[in-house]
């Protein structure tokens, strides 16, 4: 039904549509199910919450105490991890009020003999927090520091009076020192932290300035004029160094501690991108540069000048020899360095930098390592994964693909040592035009296609408005994911995106195979349906992309083969629309099987419409369609699935997949039905085990669920798990 004969294809839709009405059906109504025997595992994080831990999934600042117990700071954690404390690569707990009620992280930390101190922002949730003192007023927006008693750092550690004694959650609030209040949506971020038992030194960076506070009082010193101060590091003589410029120029300045320009300093090489710095127990300075490097530069004082005189890290960080292969020293994304008495250095990286866009932090994985004088790894921890989920290879079954990283599964290991991280996919040294950067939307929900003998990635987004295509070339680009398509619907997330024709609704194709987005390569969609709106992406076995859109049918994009620089071919000449299929009055999902010609279809009917307040389920009845092809659909079956929006949690179909001889069926709280895909009998459920402490996350996405038969007839079921850093994966063998 191809565009070019637009009578012809209305004639086929509505029959079809009409032999979907028509056709004998079976109406298939669930019962109570048995509970199925599985066994739980996980990817993406080194702990699991088997025992109440996970390492928290950004890290964007570190301070350590000279005994090496590693404070953390980050605007988000999902689950409220934001400040968390470690030690000998165990988490030792969060401090808390850093989540809901207002609370967030920041993104600076520092320690002395009693206090924690902490960046954070306090605000309103948009005026419905209500308290003198506690919250700022409607419209307006706090950053500040929170102090905790440094063994004890979920109480705390209060200078000022309660503004409210009775209210648990002003308790926080006479620990907090108030630096900047700002309309709210303004960033006012403080960038920098540095304390000794006396003095508190903040930078100010919204303000051009340092402050220094009484370490105890929290009462204001002095303060100096700095442009764009930031990250700051103590000498052993009292005195600060200081990052400053901004995130794009920075530099490094000395100061006196009543704010003195002193002369001495050194000077960085032209690449360098300094975020962060601290000085070892040999009063060597460390600088941890995020630019091409990805290492840790350690200079050495020689009178009044400063020379480098080592540096920990391979040089290239995780893209040097085969670009995207962690490894120790291999870094990625640093974000902050530290030590302790000993001279153990300490290692964060997140992906991609501190001074980055939140939530694009939050989606590109976290590492906290730690380091001996010499360079030796002594531990690392990892907390990959945000909004995410997982897909074997077709072509390498012990391989499995999340948004941009790619995992080794070794099931002969008990759960949580199953698999390994083995590659990162997303090189922004190489291929900066991504759109992995440049979208609000986070890596994306993957599947994994096999076509003419090559393996490619798409990714859908969180809000199924847009589809990116990656194919893989290992011989030149190691583990990295080059970017070689993109299908955008609506303008939302995508405004960004390098070159892009504005609003929306554009297919873009690597050309000429430079993995950049290049003007000349857009092709916009010439007809006057659009694209944008729509649950449903599903891209089937044989490469064709299915896309369910509500109320206005399905679409299809034809697979149109590799063009000659390897990428597939998707074309608005190659794309079928079929309208609505009877029963439903909207289609959310639509997952194709070319090998029996069949249709899996869910959405919502007049019997069974529609509850708003449930925007990205997948809908409340299933259909199976055979013979989709030959114009003559057949309904084998009308599958009611579970839905009561009134249960605590929810039990509506969050999402689906099909797999093998099943269909999978995920609930909001991670609660899977599996169903026979000939019959629509449902064989059971299960859901998350001991193994991670009986916990799973919302499922907040549209896709948020795949699975894989292995050879032996066991299936592999992923479920995305946000709240804790990773992917659930269940190993199931059908009796």
């Amino acid at each position: 039904m191809p565009l070019s004969n637009p009578d012809r294809r209305l004639r086929r839709t509505l029959a079809l549509a009409a032999m979907c009405t028509f056709i004998c059906t079976s109406s298939v109504q669930t019962i109570a199910a048995p509970q199925l025997n599985v066994t739980t595992s996980w990817i993406g994080n080194s702990y699991g919450y088997g025992e109440g831990t996970w390492m928290q999934i950004n890290v964007t600042a570190i301070a350590v105490t000279p005994e090496g117990k590693v404070f953390t700071n980050a605007p988000w954690d999902e689950s409220g991890a934001e400040i968390s404390a470690y030690q000998d690569g165990k988490p030792l707990g969060f401090a808390g009020g850093t989540h809901g009620w207002g609370g967030a992280g920041g993104n600076a930390v520092a320690v002395n003999g009693r206090y924690l101190y902490a960046a954070v922002g306090v605000g309103n949730e948009k005026g419905h927090l209500v308290g003198g003192g506690i919250w700022p007023a409607k419209g307006s927006q706090w950053y500040g520091i929170t102090r905790r008693p440094l063994d004890e750092p979920k109480r705390a550690a209060a200078f000022q009076a309660s503004p409210d004694p009775l209210n648990p959650h002003a308790q926080l609030a006479g620990a907090f020192l108030k630096i900047n209040d700002v309309p709210a949506g303004t960033h006012a971020d403080i960038d920098g932290l540095a304390a000794t038992d006396s003095t508190l030194y903040v930078s100010n960076t919204p303000m051009n300035r340092i402050e220094a506070y009484d370490a105890n009082s929290m009462q204001r010193k002095t303060q100096w004029d700095v442009q764009a101060p930031g990250r700051i590091a103590l000498a052993a003589d009292g005195s600060l160094w200081v990052l400053t410029g901004g995130a794009h120029t920075p530099r490094i300045e000395h100061y006196s501690p009543d704010g003195k320009r002193l002369g001495d300093t050194l000077a960085l090489p032209d690449d360098t991108v300094a975020v962060d710095l601290a000085f070892d127990p040999q009063q060597r300075l460390l600088i941890a540069d995020n630019g091409p490097r990805q290492q840790i530069l350690i200079y050495t004082r020689n009178g009044k000048t400063w020379t480098q005189s080592a540096t920990l890290g391979e040089r290239g960080g995780i893209f040097a020899g085969v670009a995207g292969r962690p490894g120790p020293g291999r870094f990625n994304g640093l974000t902050g360095v530290a030590t302790d008495a000993r001279g153990n250095i300490y290692v964060s990286t997140n992906g991609i930098g501190p001074q980055h866009d939140d939530s694009i932090g939050a989606g590109l994985g976290a590492t906290l390592e730690a380091y001996t004088p010499a360079g030796k790894r002594l531990w690392n921890l990892e907390g990959l994964l945000f909004v995410d989920g997982a897909w074997v290879d077709p072509q390498r079954p012990n391989s499995v693909y999340t948004g941009n990283k790619r995992f080794e599964l070794d099931l002969s290991k008990p759960p949580g040592q199953d698999s390994r991280y083995v590659g990162f996919l997303s090189n922004r040294f190489r291929y900066p035009d991504d759109p992995v950067f440049h979208t609000d939307q986070w890596p994306g929900l993957p599947t994994a296609r096999a076509l003419n003998g090559h393996t490619f990635l798409f990714l859908t987004d969180m809000y199924a408005d847009h589809l990116k295509i990656y194919r893989f070339d290992a011989q030149r680009d190691g583990e990295t994911a080059i970017p070689s398509g993109f299908i955008a619907g609506r303008g939302r997330g995508v405004q960004n995106v390098p070159k892009a024709p504005p609003g929306g609704d554009w297919i873009w194709r690597d050309a000429n195979g430079n993995g950049a987005l290049d003007a000349d390569e857009f092709t916009r969609n010439p007809g006057r349906d659009h694209l944008a709106g729509g649950w449903g992406w599903w891209v089937d076995t044989r490469g064709d992309i299915w896309r369910a859109r509500d109320n206005k049918g399905i679409w299809r994009f034809r697979f149109g083969g590799l063009d000659a620089k390897g990428n597939p071919i998707y074309s608005y000449d190659k794309l079928d629309k079929y309208p609505v299929p009877a029963p439903f009055t909207e289609v959310h999902r639509a997952i194709y099987e070319p090998q029996t010609d069949s249709l899996y279809v869910t959405g919502y009917t007049a019997d069974s419409p529609h509850d708003p307040g449930f925007w990205k389920e997948a809908g409340r009845v299933l259909v199976r369609y055979d013979k989709w092809s030959s114009g003559h659909p057949e309904q084998r079956y009308v599958l009611q699935l579970p839905w009561d929006p009134k249960a605590k949690p929810p039990v509506t179909p969050a999402g689906l997949t099909v797999e093998g001889q099943y269909v999978f069926v995920v609930e909001p709280a991670g609660n899977v039905h599996v169903y026979d895909k000939d019959s629509a009998k449902e064989l059971g459920t299960f859901g998350p085990g001991p193994e991670v402490g009986h916990a799973s996350g919302w499922v907040d996405v549209p896709f948020g669920i795949s699975a894989h038969r292995q050879p032996n007839g066991e299936y592999l079921v992923f479920v995305e798990e946000d709240a804790r850093g990773k992917v659930l994966m269940y190993r199931w063998k059908p009796a």
